[in-house]
């Protein structure tokens, strides 16, 4: 065989990969790294992490027994090689496509995806309890967690790392650093400190010395562990992770074959406590375009792969995430106590804006939304106004704080809850569903929903005025409707909706940007001869109940329409109306919200219909109550 001959091809499992000779795997890397770029060029997605974990993709599976020895990727964006070689090359070009491979690791996926990841710093303890697991059931597999791309900013990961000592050598932590390094420069006498100190017999002098040293005074031994520790904690920068009870071996090129192989065999053999591996790598290594780009090419919609080059999105309205940055840079420039606060998102939430204009007030707490939440809390208790922009999949994490650090004491934190509702390519674990549902039950909590962009500004303007309490206010993923954006913002009245169009038969009661979708039902309705009125509440807390009395005494059908899950707008309503002894006296009151599922990717319009959210789902429930069919007769009556 020749070197030029494609070696891929016959990679279909990680079993494959394990009968080429080492010398042929640099070639599989080259090959593997290929494929990724041609399939991400027609899909679209993340690039740059994938790149850069190319090799160390492959020396994990050559080495490690998968999928009985358990790997798990944190977030699992940089996954697309690992799949590529798992099974799934044929449907890689299905990546985030609607019916087609998740952009994350899956466990329906795959039994090379032990665990579902999409949120960061999960891998370490879900590895360790694999490991411990697998320790209680007297199984040798091992559990490797590979962490990186910011995720060791979360405390979740420390937390972790904290309790793994009691896992054994079933546990591996292999840290990518693929941002900037904690430790000296990778070289020459660093990869070869890496290896000696993870070889057997380095480990087994080490372990022997131990022995001895337990049996000399306690002052001699003490002092012996310390030197060992921290002498090479010196020269390999181990030291904080030592502390936490792993043996770290480090830092390594994650670039280089020849030095990661033998490092990861000496770790896969090694019999004593946990490891962790620092591995330094570039992200969108090996593709000029993203090796020159800024942000590595982290997300990417379709390129070309010759020059790189993305495809321009069509001119359009303004992104949600844009209107608010605007709107936000002006109220700071009104208000010189409105700080931002975000979570490892600011350019993702347009909060990069906000620093460039005023870096002293803006905050960038990484991967840590509870400490940003409590964090805002205490801003807030000294007099200032903080907006925590924070995706609603991610302010998730911060539920205590948000209850028990802001509601509770009624502390007026402002929320911007960016990707509120479905979220298209990025699918359930980044789909915006409950936001409505977890802040609306709490007391001192205002919830809002923008329409349209130009309520956008006018939400912003009511949340900076707000000092009475925490408010929230979402608004979704990609462009607005093109609606012209007010010149001057309005304070809106806190709990009060507004109507958009009157009717007499029909209620439609929208909060969110469906308001769209029921105007387009009100005209099909309109067309079959039922008049309908069109409400945007504005408000999921406090309800508008004025607005919302006159609404369902007046019209014989009353529909609500949310983007989010069951508990929201639409519960509220039923219960305000269960109070009032409304549904005793025979009202028809339907509530439209998302499935009680977790949907999977797809274009985001295909996601709403599926969920029974668009116009033609608001008709055929209007119908339905009335007991009519499409034409307008009545079901079940004689033509």
């Amino acid at each position: 065989m020749t070197p030029h001959t494609p070696l891929l091809d016959r990679v279909g499992t990680p079993e494959d990969l394990r009968r080429l000779e080492p010398g042929r795997l640099r070639q599989v890397a080259d090959e593997l790294r290929q494929e990724m770029v041609s399939a991400v060029s027609v899909t679209g997605g993340h690039l740059g992490a994938g790149l850069g974990v190319v090799e160390l993709t492959v020396a994990i599976h050559y080495v490690f027994d998968t999928p009985r020895d358990r790997l798990i990727w944190d977030v699992g964006h940089q996954a697309y090689p690992h799949k590529i070689i798992t099974g799934r090359r044929d449907r890689i070009r299905t990546l985030r496509q609607g019916g087609g491979l998740s952009g994350f690791t899956k466990r329906s996926e795959s039994e090379y995806d032990p665990f579902g990841a999409a949120h960061s710093s999960t891998s370490i303890s879900a590895a360790l309890g694999f490991a411990t697991a697998n320790k209680l059931a007297g199984q040798p597999g091992k559990a490797i967690a590979v962490i990186g791309d910011g995720a060791m900013s979360a405390g979740m990961a420390y937390e972790a790392m904290n309790n793994a000592e009691a896992a054994g050598n079933r546990l591996v932590v292999i840290l990518n650093d693929n941002d900037m390094s904690i430790a000296p420069p990778v070289g020459g006498l660093s990869a070869y400190l890496a290896r000696l100190v993870s070889s057997r017999e380095y480990l087994g002098v080490r372990h022997l010395a131990r022995r001895i040293a337990r049996k000399l005074p306690k002052p001699v031994h003490d002092a012996a562990r310390k030197a060992e520790e921290y002498a090479r904690g010196m020269v390999t920068g181990g030291t904080l992770f030592e502390e936490l009870g792993f043996y770290y071996v480090g830092p390594i090129d994650g670039h280089d074959l020849d030095q990661l192989i033998p490092v990861l065999e000496n770790v896969r053999d090694a019999g004593d406590g946990p490891m962790l591996v620092h591995v330094v790598t570039r992200k969108g290594h090996g593709y000029a375009p993203a090796e020159a780009a800024a942000d590595k090419y982290h997300g990417v919609v379709k390129f070309d792969v010759v020059t790189g080059a993305q495809a321009k999105a069509e001119a359009g309205p303004p992104s949600y995430t844009g209107v608010f940055a605007k709107a936000l840079l002006a109220e700071a420039e009104r208000d010189p106590k409105v700080v931002a606060i975000t979570a490892a998102m600011p350019s993702g939430t347009g909060l990069d804006k906000f620093a460039q204009r005023f870096p002293e007030r803006s905050f960038d707490v990484g991967i840590a939304e509870q400490h940003g939440v409590t964090f805002a809390a205490g801003m807030a208790a000294q007099g200032y106004r903080p907006f925590c922009a924070i995706y609603s999949t991610f302010l998730q994490r911060a539920y205590d704080q948000v209850v028990h650090d802001v509601a509770l004491q009624n502390l007026p934190v402002r929320f911007a809850i960016d990707r509120a509702g479905l979220v298209g390519a990025d699918g359930a674990t980044h789909a915006g569903s409950f936001d409505v549902t977890y802040l609306a039950t709490l007391p001192n909590m205002v919830v809002m929903a923008a329409a349209d962009e130009a309520e956008l500004v006018h939400m912003v303007h009511t949340a900076a005025l707000h000092d009475s309490g925490p408010i929230a206010f979402r608004y979704p993923r990609g462009n607005g409707t093109g609606v012209p954006l007010p010149a001057v913002p309005q304070a809106l009245a806190i709990g009060k909706g507004r109507i958009v169009r009157e009717g007499r038969q029909v209620a439609i009661m929208s909060l969110g940007t469906r308001l769209e979708e029921a105007l387009k039902a009100a005209d099909q309705l309109d067309a079959m001869g039922l008049s309908a009125t069109v409400a945007d509440l504005r408000f999921a807390k406090p309800l508008d109940e004025a607005l919302i009395r006159r609404l369902l005494t007046s019209h014989e059908v009353a529909v609500t329409v949310e983007e989010g899950a069951v508990g929201g707008l639409g519960a509220h309503v039923l219960t305000m109306a269960s109070d009032e002894g409304l549904i005793d006296a025979g009202l028809k009151l339907r509530t439209l919200r998302l499935p009680d599922v977790f949907q999977d990717h797809d274009k985001p319009e295909l996601q709403y219909a599926a969920a029974g959210l668009d116009a033609a789902a608001i008709v055929e429930t209007v119908l339905k109550a009335l007991r009519r069919n499409s034409v307008g007769v009545v079901e079940g009556a004689r033509a």
